[in-house]
């Protein structure tokens, strides 16, 4: 890849999940003589080091990284407050690095700060309450047709098994009076920067498989340990998150923990099945074959 650009540049290095984009980012920082952005929205919470895959303490002496274990699964945070964040670090940072390396799964984090995002507004409590009766009360399916009902595009598009974005999308939809999706579709936002974007690819088959091995050496790490000590915030949006909540149902008696772990591995390949499909469809992204 060109690494010699004329003026202050972000370089993106995206991708589902396992396929390799940390040692990648370092390593092209450290050609670079660059930081790391970490653009993975579970990787911000310092409690779920293992569960995440974040950069190991090697990794992170290699080279300097940002937006790892920067918070806690106490804290509120959201996309558009990354964008903040991020916007008013790139200044000092390119000073110092002509590229600077972002990296990351999550690809509204990345589109916020390629493209912009605009601020939600704050809930109307009287709305809230509505919208999470119809979830407390009528369950899921009930908040799903609701959905339906005032956002069809984001219907088709959010995951179902989500209450919490749900909830949040039919807040936002009866609200504003609009779709909660068309917050998400404004013309973009323009950056005193230069922002390459590569996608790094794999063979399906071969992803999966490294995802499945992924998640055995997370198991080995201490996962189970990590998930049982989250386990009394588990309503916390921050563990709404693959890797834990099949834990949690394990402790609940709900799951064997063989289940658990198998569940994981499935969990984990139809999410990397939803990275790919939204890289794919953003024809910014230049796409990499990764090093076998």
């Amino acid at each position: 890849m060109n690494l010699t650009f004329d003026k202050p540049t972000l370089l993106v290095i995206a991708g589902p999940t396992a396929v390799g984009k940390t040692q990648l980012a370092i390593e092209t920082a450290l050609q670079c003589e660059s930081v790391v952005l970490s653009a993975d929205s579970r990787q911000f919470y310092r409690e779920m080091k293992i569960g995440t895959a974040a950069p190991s303490n090697e990794e992170l002496a290699t080279v300097k990284h940002y937006f790892i274990g920067n918070l806690s699964i106490h804290d509120y945070y959201s996309v558009s407050k990354y964008e903040q964040d991020v916007l008013q670090l790139l200044p000092s940072l390119f000073a110092q690095h002509n590229v600077v390396v972002m990296t990351g799964g999550s690809g509204l984090y990345i589109d916020a700060v390629c493209n912009g995002i605009d601020e939600l507004p704050d809930p109307d409590p009287e709305i809230r309450q509505f919208v999470n009766n119809i979830y407390k009360n009528d369950g899921i399916e009930s908040l799903r047709s609701q959905l339906r009902k005032v956002d069809k595009a984001y219907y088709n598009s959010c995951n179902l098994a989500d209450h919490k974005r749900m909830i949040r999308a039919v807040e936002v939809s009866l609200q504003m009076g609009k779709p909660y999706s068309d917050f998400l579709k404004n013309p973009h936002k323009k950056r005193d920067f230069n922002i390459i974007k590569y996608c790094l690819v794999r063979p399906r088959e071969e992803l999966f498989d490294r995802i499945n091995r992924r998640v055995d050496l997370m198991m080995e790490q201490g996962l189970l340990e990590e998930a049982r000590q989250l386990y009394p915030y588990r309503e916390l949006n921050s563990l709404n998150t693959v890797g834990y909540k099949e834990l949690f149902d394990f402790f609940d008696g709900k799951l064997s923990l063989e289940q658990a772990v198998t569940d994981i591995k499935t969990h984990t390949r139809r999410y990397a099945k939803r990275q790919m499909t939204w890289f794919k469809r953003d024809g910014s992204y230049i796409g990499v074959e990764a090093q076998r």
